[in-house]
């Protein structure tokens, strides 16, 4: 963990998915925008369109992670499975919320068919989140946010909620290393012996020509980031061929 950060996770949930009829796009979109947000991504789960397994995830995802980000399955046909399964997941049941259900008799009026009403259907209990978009929220149950699977509204509907996880930024720094991760393993060991609130990575390079290590430093508190960066250069001396020195990520 990168010290007091707060924690997330992601549910992808959709079989089109697993077997490979679409890219999966909402995951790597959140990805960055959590960063920028300040926010550690811990985990990111993709799980078929079944009820006792988005049940099961999202319960336990709740459970271990500050927000919860699911993706998929909320649209009204049969597939679409995610507000009952996790209404049963935390013991709830489906509500058809009635400011919802305004909303799609207004967006559809006399062109509307019963399945759509399922998308006013929320886990009892729900908070509907509004951002800029006052017409269409986001539902929230607990801390688990119930996204749309479909790209450019998962994005949309995100992005209208973002400052709701803004946090401190991640504090950053890399370093480019003319060596090899054997022989760095010794000082990278008693840099994060004595640095804890700092996540270090090493990542070997094969294609490049004046570098073979890439170096990553990261954390929630500038100073702490700052003292590891200079400890971790002072040690390497010329092996660093290149810096980039601490700087606020987002």
């Amino acid at each position: 963990m990168l010290g007091d950060m707060p924690s997330a996770g992601i549910v992808i949930i959709g079989d089109e998915i697993l077997t490979g009829k679409f890219v999966e796009e909402n995951a790597q979109f959140l990805i960055g925008e959590l960063r920028a947000l300040g926010v550690e991504l811990r985990r990111i789960t993709v799980i078929p369109d079944d009820r006792d397994d988005i049940a099961a995830t999202v319960r336990d995802a709740s459970a271990r992670f500050d927000h919860v980000f699911t993706s998929g399955g909320v649209g009204p046909t049969h597939d679409d499975v995610t507000i009952a399964a996790i209404a049963h997941g935390f013991g709830t049941t489906v509500y058809r919320h009635p400011e919802l259900e305004a909303k799609v008799r207004g967006y559809w009026k006399d062109k509307l068919a019963d399945a759509n009403l399922r998308l006013a259907d929320v886990p009892e209990g729900s908070e509907l989140v509004y951002g800029k978009d006052l017409v269409w929220p986001v539902v929230c149950y607990r801390n688990v946010y119930i996204l749309p699977g479909v790209p450019s509204l998962f994005r949309r509907k995100f992005v209208d909620i973002r400052d709701r996880f803004r946090a401190a930024p991640v504090t950053a720094a890399r370093l480019y290393v003319d060596a090899e991760e054997g022989e760095l393993a010794p000082h990278l060991d008693a840099i994060v012996a004595s640095h804890g609130g700092v996540k270090i990575g090493s990542y070997p390079r094969f294609s490049e020509t004046d570098f073979r290590v890439l170096l990553t430093l990261e954390g929630a508190d500038p100073s702490q980031v700052i003292a590891a960066y200079e400890a971790l250069a002072s040690r390497l001396g010329a092996r660093v061929v290149r810096r980039e020195p601490p700087h606020s990520v987002g």
